[in-house]
């Protein structure tokens, strides 16, 4: 990574340079404001951008990550001025089945979603997904508008805006010290000294800590660690054309990979912010749930590794001003679904840091300013500093 010259004083600090942080920081670098982009790590996106499953589906995930989440599509959709490949998103079904004892929670799951799914013959499914165990799925949901991710492509996307908007990133610059005096916030970092009159918390599992150390009071952020396992098919079956898979309780999900399979035991484990691990236990769980429902016989991992998906109370995204520190702004707690609404929240996080209303096209789809505020009454917050 080529690195911009450390310390100085701008308009804004944004801290951690995932995918959160790294769109946030384009849409205001875009704007005309002097922004300082602050990693912790080396290279920006080492945890939970790098890791993600890499799925965008307007079903998935709680009400106001699937309005954010349909107010992205378009952006997603579309070409954008020097991104390559360009659109991000490539059609991938997504399936939700059911075992006979799951067909009631599939009929919730269809109550919630409405519209956007449709029932599917099993037949249809079994004939798509050959090595599907006969008799497994007793009932299954299709979700036609979902596809495949290039997260990769989109962080990079997203990187190269900011910096051509004049923005700086500073690798290596994990924030030792935060603090408010005269106006303006002091980040101390390995790399040197950045001042600014706001900071916009974007720092993932560790937002909490982040605050912690700015004196704000906490949003009881829980990072949740996810297990993921790469694994190679039979040979001769072309699994690229498979839909993603998921089950209805969702006990495993599973998707084909760049020729190959991922799977997923849907583990939540609670875990304290870390370069998080895959356990022993959760990949052979994620095997045994898998080789329940299909008839393979996987006898080597290609590749296994964790993820941390941080979240609040209520499941939902948090962006706006502290309530109790002037000009320390959250965006966190985006859960596992950070990447597919990211244009949408984005842009709106973007324009509340500048006092603007939401975009229109965001409201329109049912988000709010009170929804995504740090202050709403569904958020249990921290009982303050730590």
């Amino acid at each position: 990574m080529t690195e911009s010259p450390d310390s100085q004083d701008c308009d804004i600090i944004v801290v951690g340079a995932g995918m959160a942080g790294a769109s946030v920081a384009a849409e205001l670098a875009d704007a005309g404001l002097r922004v300082a982009l602050l990693e912790r790590e080396s290279q920006p996106g080492y945890h939970s951008t790098g890791r993600s499953a890499a799925l965008y589906s307007q079903t998935y995930g709680p009400p106001l990550i699937r309005a954010l989440t349909r107010a992205s599509s378009a952006w997603l959709n579309e070409p954008q001025p020097g991104a390559t490949p360009a659109p991000f998103l490539h059609p991938r079904d997504v399936i939700y089945i059911a075992r006979a004892d799951q067909t009631g929670a599939l009929d919730a799951l269809q109550r919630t979603l409405g519209p956007a799914v449709a029932p599917m013959a099993v037949t249809e499914l079994e004939s798509r997904v050959p090595l599907l165990r006969p008799g497994h799925v007793a009932a299954a949901l299709a979700e036609a508008s979902a596809a495949d991710i290039d997260v990769h492509a989109l962080h990079q996307f997203y990187l190269r805006r900011f910096r051509a908007a004049g923005g700086t990133l500073h690798g290596n610059a994990g924030v030792i010290g935060l603090a408010r005096s005269g106006g303006r916030w002091r980040a101390d970092t390995a790399r040197g000294v950045f001042s600014a009159p706001v900071v916009v918390n974007a720092a993932g599992a560790w937002a909490d800590e982040l605050a912690t150390m700015a004196g704000v009071r906490r949003i009881g952020l829980v990072p949740r660690r996810r297990t993921a396992v790469l694994v190679e098919p039979p040979r001769g079956c072309d699994v690229s054309g498979w839909p993603m898979i998921i089950d209805a309780e969702e006990q495993f999900y599973t998707k084909p990979e760049a020729g190959q399979l991922l799977i997923s035991p849907a583990d939540e484990t609670p875990c304290p912010p870390c370069d998080a691990q895959p356990e022993e236990l959760d990949v052979a769980i994620a095997i045994d749930r898998f080789q329940a429902a299909f008839a393979m016989d996987l006898r080597r991992i290609e590749h296994k590794w964790a993820g941390l998906r941080s979240f609040v109370t209520d499941g939902e995204p948090v962006a706006g001003y502290a309530p109790d520190s002037e000009g320390f702004f959250w965006l966190a707690g985006q859960g596992g679904y950070g990447i597919q609404s990211v244009p949408a929240l984005a842009r709106s996080a973007a324009a509340l840091i500048r006092n603007r209303p939401l975009p229109g096209d965001v409201l329109d789809e049912g988000a709010s300013v009170a929804a995504l505020s740090p202050s709403r009454a569904s958020l249990a917050r921290g009982d303050g500093p730590e």
